[in-house]
């Protein structure tokens, strides 16, 4: 039995901001509605992050960290998941985001000789599959012998911190707001990680205003963030 002490210091440093996944580069969106004035305080930063855990995060990308997770080192089942995030993702900046933090998590472990690492990016890089970050995160975590219920949780904190550090950088909250907010959500958050997982088939996720301002971030003139 991994010693639990040991599995939480691994989840920390696999979950951390400081983790070289790509995540710096990315606001999911919260830049262009910063740059629309749509976003543009505290509280606004709030709901903001909420709609990204209750609108993708809670019946997309929680229950496919958790389905990967189970895949083991099924390839092909991992790759029909990813197959079924591709599909959910419709606007290009959210999707080419997810993909590009999921190839840039398998470079790492494949150097980090993480196994599946070098496997799964060579069935993306051949076009069997997309690499998707949740497909990824699950898929690798397993396979570091983290269960479901960590991987879910490690997500849902890579994801908070990601978009609040995205916001200080844009200036549109401070360190303190940043872990007021932070702390607000954690029952919330609680709250979807305690309700049933959704199959496969039934993965859906709805952010339209989200996805619509992402599609405009291309055109912006000034651009911090890839999305």
């Amino acid at each position: 039995m991994p010693d639990p002490l040991l599995t939480m210091l691994s989840a920390l440093q696999h979950a951390d901001t400081m983790f070289p996944n790509g995540a710096v580069s990315f606001s999911w969106g919260l830049e262009a509605l910063c740059n629309r004035g749509i976003v543009a305080g505290r509280d606004d930063l709030a709901e903001f992050l909420l709609t990204q855990i209750e609108g993708r995060w809670a019946d997309l990308d929680r229950p496919v960290v958790a389905h990967a997770l189970a895949a083991g080192k099924d390839l092909d089942r991992l790759a029909v998941l990813d197959a079924l995030v591709d599909a959910q993702s419709l606007g290009a900046e959210l999707r080419l985001g997810s993909t590009r933090m999921g190839l840039a998590l398998l470079n790492v472990h494949r150097r980090l000789k993480t196994p599946l690492a070098a496997e799964y990016r060579q069935l993306v890089q051949d076009g069997f599959g997309f690499g998707h970050i949740a497909v990824v995160q699950g898929m690798l975590w397993g396979q570091l012998g983290f269960d479901a219920a960590q991987a879910q949780v490690m997500s849902a904190h890579g994801l908070c911190t990601g978009i609040l550090g995205a916001a200080v950088r844009l200036s549109v909250i401070g360190h303190m707001d940043a872990q007021a907010i932070h702390a607000w959500l954690l029952p919330r958050i609680e709250e979807v990680l305690r309700q049933p997982l959704c199959p496969p088939e039934a993965l859906h996720s709805f952010t339209p205003q989200i996805e619509i301002a992402s599609m405009n971030h291309e055109t912006d003139e000034m651009r911090l963030f890839v999305n």
